[in-house]
């Protein structure tokens, strides 16, 4: 299934020539996308397991998002934060009322939304916790994944996203994910925050130990520092809940959220705290000019409108379980273990994950690989009984010819 046409290798050579090689994509060459399903350029038809990381677990083209982007995009699509505008408003209200905090920060992308989270931590270490000027400390994990920009990478443990991009921004500190009594140690009165992935899934989908997250954030609550909880991969029904901590019934002081907020159509984030947290920011201290636009909200107020009408959170949980159930069920010597929650699932193997990836692709199914031997199982939440079928029919197929 899996050839490359004259058509193809042209699309793939315009790509390589004047495009920057700072991805190693697979070649489908996508032409339209609805629900699960992918068609490249010739007709072929591919399970979508990537969801553009997360980011469309509504689907592809979503019929009630794209009404409300073609509505909007006839109306007004941009005034800047110079103005208000009849859209933004009422985005957070849904947001912060489904999330359950006070106010929202809209950006655009989820390292925007993060390098937010970092400015307002480090603004609440100085005027409320009382930390010296310049001395406030965040701490980090390993093998994170947090975003590309040079603040984000200075608080990556990973040598192949911090290679010769330095002098890198000071004030974060690591300890080693899973290991709360590391955490505990390294908190000093100088630190003002933790910044968390509740499930690491650049890192391999890794799932911490049971009780892990609820530990970090009493120990949090303990010593008077905030919990920053980075759900832009994991949000929104990802992991079989709205938001991967509530597994661990937890509430973080900021949470961070991207990707499927957007539905695929556009890039919208943004860095949720009740009014405490959210007032330190005062006008001037920080901003974006596409953030809050008309378009995006209108846009991202369809995007959750899906998530709860659709009751996807629930048909995550399903779908991941049975998916779950049915990759387990397949034994392999290739496999050394089966990890995740709901359709957020890690597939670790004893050979380079990009072997299966290959496989899976002739075969009709688009998965990626990530730390050499994760392959990574994501499809949009929308996913059917048929197409999960259809995956793990696949999968059996793939491994075998391995």
């Amino acid at each position: 299934m899996h050839v490359n046409s004259d058509t193809a290798r042209s699309l793939i050579e315009l790509d390589e020539t004047h495009g920057a090689h700072n991805y190693a994509p697979l070649d489908l060459v996508v032409e339209r996308a609805e629900g699960v399903w992918l068609w490249d350029v010739d007709g072929n038809r591919y399970l979508d397991c990537i969801s553009a990381y997360s980011a469309v677990n509504q689907g592809h083209c979503h019929p009630r998002i794209r009404q409300a982007l073609t509505e909007q995009a006839g109306r007004v699509t941009l005034t800047s934060r110079a103005m208000r505008n009849d859209r933004m408003g009422r985005f957070l209200k849904k947001l912060t009322g489904l999330a359950g905090f006070d106010m929202a920060l809209p950006m655009n992308t989820g390292a925007e939304a993060v390098e937010t989270a970092i400015k307002l931590a480090r603004r609440w270490g100085y005027e409320s916790k009382g930390i010296p000027d310049g001395a406030a400390e965040i701490i980090v994990f390993s093998n994170n994944f947090h975003g590309r920009t040079t603040a984000i990478i200075s608080a990556s443990t990973e040598p192949a996203y911090r290679k010769h991009f330095g002098p890198f921004t000071p004030g974060f500190v690591f300890v080693p994910y899973g290991d709360a009594d590391a955490l505990e140690r390294a908190i000093t009165p100088n630190t003002c925050a933790i910044l968390i992935e509740p499930i690491q899934g650049e890192g391999g989908v890794i799932v911490p130990p049971d009780g892990y997250l609820k530990r970090a954030w009493a120990i949090c609550r303990e010593h008077n520092v905030l919990f920053i909880d980075d759900e832009i991969q994991t949000g929104f029904g990802r992991t079989g809940d709205l938001f991967a901590v509530d597994f661990d019934g937890i509430k973080p002081d900021l949470l961070i959220v991207g990707k499927a907020l957007g539905g695929g159509y556009y890039p919208v984030s943004a860095v949720l705290a009740n009014a405490p947290i959210m007032e330190l920011f005062k006008p001037g201290d920080h901003g974006s000019t596409f953030g809050g636009n008309p378009l995006g909200s209108a846009v991202a107020e369809a995007a959750l409108d899906v998530i709860v009408d659709e009751k996807l959170v629930s048909r995550s949980r399903y779908a991941g379980a049975a998916v779950m159930q049915g990759l387990r069920a397949v034994s392999s010597p290739l496999v050394k273990e089966i990890r995740g929650r709901g359709l957020m699932i890690g597939i670790e193997l004893t050979v380079k994950a990009k072997l299966l990836a290959h496989a899976l692709l002739e075969r009709g199914v688009a998965a990626k690989d990530t730390h050499d031997y994760v392959l990574r199982i994501a499809p949009p939440l929308v996913i059917d009984d048929e197409a999960i079928a259809f995956l793990l029919a696949q999968y059996r197929e793939a491994l075998a010819s391995l």
